[in-house]
Protein backbone atom coordinates (compact mmCIF):
# COMPACT_ATOMS: atom_id res chain seq x y z
CA UNK A 1 0.00 0.00 0.00
CA UNK A 2 1.24 3.54 -0.72
CA UNK A 3 2.78 5.57 2.09
CA UNK A 4 0.36 8.22 3.36
CA UNK A 5 1.02 11.87 4.01
CA UNK A 6 2.26 12.01 7.57
CA UNK A 7 0.72 14.75 9.75
CA UNK A 8 2.95 17.80 9.96
CA UNK A 9 3.69 17.70 13.68
CA UNK A 10 3.14 15.50 16.73
CA UNK A 11 0.71 18.15 18.00
CA UNK A 12 -1.86 16.86 15.48
CA UNK A 13 -2.35 13.46 17.08
CA UNK A 14 -5.33 11.17 16.69
CA UNK A 15 -8.75 12.19 17.99
CA UNK A 16 -11.24 9.54 19.19
CA UNK A 17 -14.04 12.01 18.47
CA UNK A 18 -13.41 11.45 14.77
CA UNK A 19 -15.36 8.19 14.85
CA UNK A 20 -18.07 7.05 12.49
CA UNK A 21 -20.90 4.87 13.81
CA UNK A 22 -22.36 2.18 11.53
CA UNK A 23 -25.13 -0.26 12.34
CA UNK A 24 -27.17 -0.12 15.53
CA UNK A 25 -26.83 3.02 17.67
CA UNK A 26 -24.52 2.26 20.57
CA UNK A 27 -27.18 2.92 23.19
CA UNK A 28 -29.44 0.28 21.59
CA UNK A 29 -26.78 -2.22 20.55
CA UNK A 30 -26.21 -5.61 22.11
CA UNK A 31 -22.59 -5.82 20.98
CA UNK A 32 -19.94 -3.48 19.59
CA UNK A 33 -17.02 -3.68 17.16
CA UNK A 34 -14.12 -1.27 16.99
CA UNK A 35 -13.07 -1.36 13.33
CA UNK A 36 -9.69 0.11 12.33
CA UNK A 37 -8.74 1.14 8.80
CA UNK A 38 -5.37 0.57 7.14
CA UNK A 39 -2.59 2.92 6.09
CA UNK A 40 -3.88 5.50 3.66
CA UNK A 41 -7.48 4.47 4.33
CA UNK A 42 -10.35 6.18 6.09
CA UNK A 43 -13.39 5.50 8.21
CA UNK A 44 -15.53 5.87 5.10
CA UNK A 45 -13.47 3.32 3.18
CA UNK A 46 -13.61 0.60 5.78
CA UNK A 47 -17.27 1.25 6.57
CA UNK A 48 -17.98 -0.95 3.54
CA UNK A 49 -16.45 -3.86 5.47
CA UNK A 50 -18.76 -3.09 8.39
CA UNK A 51 -21.72 -3.47 6.05
CA UNK A 52 -20.45 -6.90 5.01
CA UNK A 53 -19.90 -8.00 8.62
CA UNK A 54 -23.12 -6.48 9.97
CA UNK A 55 -25.44 -8.40 12.29
CA UNK A 56 -28.61 -7.46 14.15
CA UNK A 57 -28.02 -5.10 17.09
CA UNK A 58 -24.30 -4.78 16.30
CA UNK A 59 -22.69 -1.33 16.50
CA UNK A 60 -19.48 -0.54 14.62
CA UNK A 61 -17.30 2.30 15.92
CA UNK A 62 -14.91 3.32 13.14
CA UNK A 63 -12.28 5.91 14.07
CA UNK A 64 -10.21 7.77 11.50
CA UNK A 65 -6.48 8.37 11.87
CA UNK A 66 -5.04 11.84 11.47
CA UNK A 67 -3.42 11.96 8.05
CA UNK A 68 -4.92 8.52 7.28
CA UNK A 69 -2.15 6.66 9.07
CA UNK A 70 -2.01 5.37 12.63
CA UNK A 71 1.79 5.43 12.81
CA UNK A 72 4.37 6.55 10.24
CA UNK A 73 6.86 3.68 9.91
CA UNK A 74 6.36 0.01 9.01
CA UNK A 75 4.83 -2.09 11.76
CA UNK A 76 8.07 -4.06 12.13
CA UNK A 77 10.12 -0.92 12.77
CA UNK A 78 11.43 -0.42 16.33
CA UNK A 79 8.57 0.62 18.59
CA UNK A 80 10.21 3.95 19.42
CA UNK A 81 10.31 4.87 15.73
CA UNK A 82 6.51 4.95 15.61
CA UNK A 83 6.02 7.14 18.66
CA UNK A 84 4.23 9.30 19.64
CA UNK A 85 1.77 8.25 16.93
CA UNK A 86 1.45 4.66 18.07
CA UNK A 87 0.75 5.64 21.66
CA UNK A 88 -1.92 8.06 20.49
CA UNK A 89 -3.48 5.40 18.25
CA UNK A 90 -3.58 2.90 21.12
CA UNK A 91 -5.21 5.58 23.27
CA UNK A 92 -7.96 5.98 20.66
CA UNK A 93 -8.79 2.28 20.93
CA UNK A 94 -8.80 2.55 24.72
CA UNK A 95 -11.12 5.57 24.60
CA UNK A 96 -13.56 3.76 22.33
CA UNK A 97 -13.56 0.71 24.60
CA UNK A 98 -14.41 3.02 27.49
CA UNK A 99 -17.24 4.49 25.40
CA UNK A 100 -18.56 0.98 24.76
CA UNK A 101 -18.31 0.08 28.43
CA UNK A 102 -20.21 3.27 29.26
CA UNK A 103 -23.06 1.93 27.14
CA UNK A 104 -23.10 -1.17 29.40
CA UNK A 105 -21.63 -3.47 26.78
CA UNK A 106 -19.00 -5.60 28.46
CA UNK A 107 -15.78 -6.91 26.94
CA UNK A 108 -17.31 -10.32 26.15
CA UNK A 109 -19.65 -8.58 23.71
CA UNK A 110 -16.96 -6.32 22.27
CA UNK A 111 -14.67 -7.04 19.33
CA UNK A 112 -11.57 -5.23 18.10
CA UNK A 113 -10.73 -5.71 14.46
CA UNK A 114 -8.94 -4.10 11.55
CA UNK A 115 -7.23 -4.50 8.21
CA UNK A 116 -3.51 -4.08 7.49
CA UNK A 117 -2.14 -1.26 9.67
CA UNK A 118 -5.48 -1.29 11.49
CA UNK A 119 -5.13 -5.03 12.10
CA UNK A 120 -1.68 -4.48 13.58
CA UNK A 121 -3.09 -1.78 15.85
CA UNK A 122 -6.00 -4.00 16.94
CA UNK A 123 -3.71 -6.92 17.74
CA UNK A 124 -1.16 -4.73 19.51
CA UNK A 125 -3.79 -3.11 21.72
CA UNK A 126 -5.24 -6.47 22.66
CA UNK A 127 -1.81 -7.96 23.41
CA UNK A 128 -0.97 -5.05 25.70
CA UNK A 129 -4.39 -5.21 27.35
CA UNK A 130 -5.46 -8.89 27.45
CA UNK A 131 -9.08 -9.44 28.48
CA UNK A 132 -11.99 -11.75 27.70
CA UNK A 133 -12.95 -9.92 24.53
CA UNK A 134 -15.77 -11.21 22.38
CA UNK A 135 -13.29 -11.40 19.51
CA UNK A 136 -10.08 -9.90 18.19
CA UNK A 137 -9.78 -10.09 14.40
CA UNK A 138 -6.72 -9.22 12.36
CA UNK A 139 -7.05 -9.18 8.57
CA UNK A 140 -3.48 -9.09 7.20
CA UNK A 141 -1.67 -7.93 10.31
CA UNK A 142 0.66 -8.86 13.16
CA UNK A 143 1.93 -7.53 16.45
CA UNK A 144 3.87 -4.29 16.18
CA UNK A 145 7.63 -4.16 16.60
CA UNK A 146 10.65 -5.91 15.08
CA UNK A 147 11.40 -9.58 15.74
CA UNK A 148 13.47 -9.90 18.87
CA UNK A 149 12.49 -6.59 20.47
CA UNK A 150 11.12 -7.04 23.99
CA UNK A 151 7.34 -6.90 24.16
CA UNK A 152 5.74 -4.23 26.39
CA UNK A 153 4.81 -5.63 29.80
CA UNK A 154 1.19 -6.58 30.43
CA UNK A 155 -0.57 -6.15 33.79
CA UNK A 156 0.22 -8.95 36.22
CA UNK A 157 -2.35 -11.73 35.92
CA UNK A 158 -3.92 -10.31 32.76
CA UNK A 159 -5.15 -12.93 30.28
CA UNK A 160 -7.40 -13.34 27.29
CA UNK A 161 -9.18 -16.09 29.21
CA UNK A 162 -9.74 -18.10 26.06
CA UNK A 163 -11.03 -15.16 23.99
CA UNK A 164 -11.14 -15.96 20.25
CA UNK A 165 -8.50 -14.32 18.07
CA UNK A 166 -8.61 -14.67 14.29
CA UNK A 167 -5.50 -14.05 12.19
CA UNK A 168 -5.80 -14.27 8.42
CA UNK A 169 -3.02 -13.48 5.95
CA UNK A 170 -1.76 -14.47 2.52
CA UNK A 171 1.63 -16.10 2.07
CA UNK A 172 2.41 -13.62 -0.71
CA UNK A 173 1.49 -10.52 1.27
CA UNK A 174 4.21 -7.98 0.51
CA UNK A 175 3.48 -6.01 3.69
CA UNK A 176 2.99 -8.70 6.35
CA UNK A 177 5.67 -11.41 6.62
CA UNK A 178 4.18 -14.83 7.38
CA UNK A 179 6.75 -15.44 10.10
CA UNK A 180 5.46 -12.36 11.94
CA UNK A 181 1.91 -13.71 11.81
CA UNK A 182 3.15 -17.03 13.20
CA UNK A 183 5.07 -15.30 16.00
CA UNK A 184 2.04 -13.14 16.79
CA UNK A 185 -0.16 -16.22 17.04
CA UNK A 186 2.31 -17.77 19.48
CA UNK A 187 2.45 -14.63 21.64
CA UNK A 188 -1.33 -14.29 21.78
CA UNK A 189 -1.75 -17.97 22.60
CA UNK A 190 0.73 -17.59 25.46
CA UNK A 191 -1.45 -14.76 26.78
CA UNK A 192 -4.44 -17.10 26.92
CA UNK A 193 -6.14 -16.45 23.58
CA UNK A 194 -7.75 -19.15 21.46
CA UNK A 195 -6.10 -18.37 18.14
CA UNK A 196 -7.44 -19.33 14.73
CA UNK A 197 -4.51 -18.67 12.37
CA UNK A 198 -5.11 -19.08 8.65
CA UNK A 199 -2.38 -18.57 6.04
CA UNK A 200 -3.74 -18.55 2.49
CA UNK A 201 -1.49 -19.87 -0.30
CA UNK A 202 -1.00 -17.47 -3.19
CA UNK A 203 -2.94 -14.60 -1.60
CA UNK A 204 -1.60 -11.05 -1.44
CA UNK A 205 -2.62 -8.09 0.71
CA UNK A 206 -6.37 -8.46 0.73
CA UNK A 207 -9.33 -10.10 2.52
CA UNK A 208 -10.92 -13.24 1.10
CA UNK A 209 -14.33 -14.84 1.50
CA UNK A 210 -13.12 -17.44 4.01
CA UNK A 211 -11.91 -14.65 6.30
CA UNK A 212 -15.20 -12.81 5.92
CA UNK A 213 -17.16 -15.95 6.81
CA UNK A 214 -15.01 -16.58 9.90
CA UNK A 215 -15.36 -12.98 11.08
CA UNK A 216 -19.11 -12.92 10.48
CA UNK A 217 -19.54 -16.08 12.54
CA UNK A 218 -17.61 -14.55 15.45
CA UNK A 219 -19.48 -11.25 15.35
CA UNK A 220 -22.92 -12.79 14.87
CA UNK A 221 -22.26 -14.83 18.00
CA UNK A 222 -21.77 -11.63 20.00
CA UNK A 223 -24.99 -10.02 18.87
Amino acid sequence: MADPTTPASPAALHDPARTRVVGAPLDRARAAVILLHGRGGSAEDIASLAQVLAADRLCFLIPEATGHTWYPQRFIAPLAANEPWLGSALAVVGALLARVAGARIDSRRTAITGFSQGACLALEFAARNPARYGAVIGFSGGLIGPPGEARPAVPRGASFGGAPVFLGCGDRDGHIPVEVVEASAATLTALGATVDRRIYPGMGHTINEDEIAAARALLAGLA
